[in-house]
């Protein structure tokens, strides 16, 4: 499958009055999310949990009182319960933003016409954080939340991390008219374990779907173009307008967010393949935008493929284990330590490879043999932290090169 350089996230339904949603293009609408295949842009790349204010983020009480995925696991899903008690935590979103302004026949500027799009989100704690997707808020210059008693609020951005397509809003409510979801760790996830989704499709409030869990470890583009890791697969349909909203386990807790759908011949409709972005990013990437407003994220700055022996040999690469150096971004850390991309595109049993350049064969001294291994290692480090890259040479010399990490780019324009 191929995968588009800069892929068109499409959300958020419109609401522009007067016209009808399928009429009307999307400010930020849910589209065909491709998979990403063997090549990838390294950057994109964090560690998952593990922060130490994790903890701020008030956990309510999920319908069961298990305290693992196992103990409900095979149990039958109560659609109806988890809906009565999950969806007054369920918010819509609708942001507000400013057309591109124009000139009239006589050269006059003209402001652009305001433009709004829906989404979906949930409450997080009884402080009134929501968690929604960066794409349904991008570019707004308004933005408001409504709730199940049809209470509409105004809501401010504590931060957004377009890298995983995640954003972290707040509003001001009593605590008393607050639901917040609890959080899973969806490290216990596990093909097949029933769901429910609940969001907004097409301004629909409030509409709950079910389904299974059809696929873990996906990895889908964000909207910056980097790579999104351990994406969760599910069949529960989702449409636009459910973007920012939770999938949600048998015992009424949230193990994603829901961001992309998989769609047939660029349609726009939910043909059973869905993605959400696993809790366990959420509460990192929520901790970091408490604390910071923003994510930091170690940046190197290359497009790497994999490669098994069998396709080294093919090649005639100088290392038969190790991943190939396809591209490096100018400017970057990458770039500036001296790693080299591939000059030549050849093709083998109809897989791309962009041969010539380098291979990582190591990073600080452990060997490397996968993209995942690689991107891992690099996601153990800090901005501005200093790692070891050794590489293979296209005539075969081993090298060791210090690389400088940067930061993940805003590239999302």
């Amino acid at each position: 499958m191929s995968v588009p350089q800069h892929p068109i996230l499409q959300d958020a339904t419109p609401a522009t009055p007067g016209r009808s949603a399928s009429a009307v293009k999307p400010l930020a609408a849910l589209t065909a999310a491709a998979l990403l295949g063997g090549s990838v842009a390294l950057g994109g790349a964090w560690a998952l949990g593990a922060f130490d204010d994790a903890d701020r983020i008030v956990a309510a009480t999920p319908i069961t009182q298990s305290s693992s995925a196992s103990e409900t696991r095979g149990t039958s899903i109560d659609v109806g319960e988890i809906y009565r008690h999950s969806g007054p935590g369920v918010v819509q979103i609708t942001s507000t933003s400013q057309g591109d302004s124009g000139t009239d026949a006589f050269g006059n500027v003209q402001p652009g016409q305001a433009q709004q799009a829906l989404g979906s989100g949930f409450v997080i704690d009884k402080e009134g954080h929501i968690v929604t997707n960066y794409h349904v808020v991008d570019g707004a210059s308004e933005i408001e939340v409504s709730f199940s008693n049809r209470e509409t609020v105004k809501a401010t951005v504590v931060g957004t991390d377009p890298s995983t397509d995640l954003a972290l809003l707040h509003v001001d409510v009593d605590a008393q008219g607050l639901t917040p979801l609890s959080l899973a760790d969806s490290d216990a996830v596990e093909v097949g374990d029933p769901v429910v989704a609940i969001g907004n499709p097409f301004g629909l409030e409030r509409t709950v779907t079910s389904g299974i869990v059809s696929a873990l470890q996906r990895q889908v583009r964000a909207p910056n173009n980097f790579t999104i890791d351990h994406v969760i697969q599910t069949d529960a349909p989702i449409n636009s307008g459910n973007s920012g909203g939770p999938l949600i386990d048998a015992a009424g807790r949230v193990i994603g967010v829901n961001s992309q759908i998989e769609t047939a011949n660029g349609g726009g409709g939910n043909v059973g393949i869905g993605f959400a972005v696993p809790s366990n990013t959420v509460k990192s990437v929520v901790a970091q935008l408490l604390d910071d407003g923003q994510v930091d994220r170690a940046y190197l700055g290359v497009t790497l493929q994999e490669i098994d022996p069998e396709v080294a040999s093919v090649l005639k690469l100088p290392a038969d284990k190790g991943v190939l150096v396809g591209a490096v971004q100018p400017g970057s850390p990458a770039a500036k330590a001296g790693l080299e991309g591939g000059e030549t595109q050849v093709v083998v049993a109809g897989q791309s490879y962009q041969v010539g350049g380098d291979m990582v064969v190591a990073i600080d001294g452990k060997d490397i043999a996968s993209v995942d291994e690689l991107r891992e290692a690099i996601a153990a480090h800090e901005p501005g932290e200093s790692v070891r890259v050794t590489v293979v040479r296209s005539d075969g010399e081993r090298q060791t090169l210090t690389v400088k990490l940067g930061r993940v780019p805003d590239t999302t324009g």
